[in-house]
């Protein structure tokens, strides 16, 4: 199996299933092609949470504002997982939420076809390459050759206080949902509480509160959300990706 995940939208990830098919006979699984684009942060966080309910894979992903550079191209084996990505710290979150340790290597890139659509000309190749030959071999395939030298993307740290938790938006989910940093548990026994100046309650479900009504919630992820039932929370607490959050009780 082979999945695919890019900022790329339509139709570009057709050309890259067309030159996967052309070498390879992989199952193709389509994770996303709509994440935010040209934002790292926010496929390095959707990877890490998608990735780990697949069976064993190798996963391309292209989210490369940096396609073109000098940035490396990448093969992070994770356990019976590879992800197969730009050297930008996108691969690294899910890798390590695949397997306890992982082995990084530099694949050969040198003379793509184009200079803008590497994840045609580079990384769909490799995918290939790499789900055919297995895992057991990668480190013996012609062009692949280990390193300890790649970017790694990390999420910032929340500060919990005894009365207060400040942290930040990391994304805002299709449904407008806001997801923070700030761990779950920090809801514990709460009904309660204010997201900056607003009185927000506490609820275990958006359904908690009546349609059009906000609510603080944790996701499937782990992390604190800010929601409006039926609505969109990004425009009803006015906060985007990167913007600070202090909640307090």
């Amino acid at each position: 199996m082979i999945t695919l995940s890019s900022d790329f939208g339509s139709p570009y990830p057709a050309a890259m299933k067309g030159v996967i098919l052309q070498q390879s006979e992989a199952r193709l699984v389509d994770v996303s092609h709509e994440f935010p684009r040209q934002d790292v942060r926010a496929a390095a966080f959707w990877l890490r949470e998608v990735l780990p309910h697949f069976p064993p894979a190798v996963h391309l992903v292209v989210v490369d504002p940096g396609v073109g550079t000098d940035r490396k191209a990448l093969a992070v084996r994770a356990g019976d997982h590879a992800i197969v990505a730009p050297d930008n710290g996108v691969a690294l979150p899910a890798a390590h939420s695949l397997a306890d340790d992982i082995e990084v290597f530099e694949l050969d890139a040198e003379n793509p076809a184009s200079a803008t659509f590497h994840g045609r000309d580079v990384f769909a190749p490799w995918a290939a390459t790499i789900h055919d030959a297995g895992l057991d071999t990668l480190a013996d395939i012609d062009g692949v050759t280990p390193t300890d030298d790649y970017a790694i993307e990390r999420f910032p740290d929340p500060v919990l206080n005894a009365g207060s938790a400040e942290g930040e938006v990391l994304v805002v989910d299709d449904f407008g949902n806001v997801i923070t940093n700030i761990p779950g548990h920090v809801l514990a026994d709460k009904d309660m509480l204010r997201v900056g100046d607003l009185q927000v309650p506490v609820g275990h479900t958006f359904a908690a509160v009546g349609i059009g009504a906000k609510v603080v919630t944790v996701g499937s992820h782990g992390n604190v959300e800010l929601a409006v039932n039926r609505g969109r929370g990004d425009e009803v607490f006015s906060l985007d990706p990167g913007d600070r959050v202090e909640l307090s009780w």
